[in-house]
């Protein structure tokens, strides 16, 4: 019976597929519904799989307030948090592949987790890349009154003293946490994890003395570094960032293989017609490229940095095999 239901909504998937190409190709460059009125026809729901008030949830409003005046209907924020954003991705991949349900998809549920749960309800193959938003890096910080004053500082006394140091990020299975992993793989150390359900609580605890070490976004901490309550090691980016142009990056303490980035971007559900698809990409692109968008994002220091489709399905795919790597050269069990 299960087999044919799925037959029965592969097929259902493929006429609607079939009649918005028709669609599109007698409505000119914007796909339509079967009635002739242009997407979308009714709300969008947009998906975010983390809090209000993080990051993705910032980046993401400020795109979605943007559809909704291009758009003339509601692009309605759907937060559904939990378990490193998979939640939120397993529903969308879910979803009916109309462009009705867009996900704000992110590192840890779109590439991380691929690999770090031993079973989830989905795969890179149930969803439809449409765009890169942009990429932030992670930051390393010490507390004040730790004698860090580098990378190769933490590191050499980690090898003196192993698993005698603790670090703080957020959930396991995020951009910060397979950050240090990969780093105590590379560089041949070994400080033990705090995972915390809320970044800002293990930050806070480092600011607080409980913890020596922390790993977060960089735009997360830059206020606790310049009030000197925390102090900067490296950032994880390839360049220095110019809100704290005296951090050194990784590559610069001598690992010249590492590159890190945060990523956040907008996916559809696989099977949405390649038209529609076109159409939401174009849309989202132009958002990105309003003067003031750029601004705010960039000053968030998440610039711009939307791609095609194919780039955006091929950054995924790479990214997934960097951490399917990491996780099982660091022995990091599957939760």
């Amino acid at each position: 019976m299960r087999a044919v239901i799925g037959a029965s909504r592969r097929l259902t998937y493929a006429i609607a597929a079939a009649v918005w190409m028709y669609s599109a190709a007698s409505w000119g460059q914007n796909p339509s519904t079967s009635s002739g009125q242009v997407f979308p026809t009714k709300p969008v729901r947009y998906v975010i799989p983390f809090p209000a008030g993080t990051g993705n949830d910032i980046v993401g409003r400020l795109l979605t307030d943007q559809l909704t005046r291009l758009w003339g209907r509601q692009v309605i924020v759907d937060n559904r948090v939990g378990a490193s954003g998979t939640i939120g991705a397993a529903f969308v991949a879910k979803s009916p592949p109309d462009g009705y349900t867009i996900l704000h998809c992110n590192i840890a549920p779109n590439a991380i987790s691929l690999s770090m749960y031993a079973k989830l309800p989905y795969e890179h193959r149930d969803f439809a890349p449409i765009t890169r938003i942009g990429m932030t890096p992670n930051i390393i910080t010490v507390h004040p009154s730790t004698p860090f004053r580098s990378i190769k500082d933490l590191a050499a006394y980690a090898k003196s003293n192993p698993s005698k140091m603790s670090y703080s990020s957020g959930l396991v299975g995020t951009s910060p946490h397979l950050s240090m992993e990969w780093l105590k793989l590379l560089m041949k150390f070994d400080i033990v994890h705090i995972p915390y359900k809320n970044a800002v609580q293990g930050t806070n605890d480092v600011i607080a003395g409980q913890l020596p070490i922390n790993i977060t976004n960089f735009p997360a901490v830059i206020g606790q570094v310049q009030a000197r309550r925390l102090r900067a090691l490296a950032v994880t980016s390839a360049k220095r960032q110019p809100l704290l142009p005296d951090v050194h990056t990784v590559q610069e303490s001598g690992v010249p293989d590492y590159e890190v980035n945060s990523w956040y971007g907008v996916c559809g559900v696989a099977g949405t017609p390649v038209p529609l698809l076109d159409k939401l990409h174009a849309d989202f692109v132009s958002v990105l490229r309003i003067p003031e968008i750029e601004q705010k994002l960039t000053e968030l220091v998440i610039p711009p940095s939307p791609t095609s489709r194919e780039e955006f399905d091929q950054f995924m795919r790479a990214e997934i095999a960097r951490w399917a790597q990491v996780i099982r050269d660091a022995g990091i069990p599957k939760q």
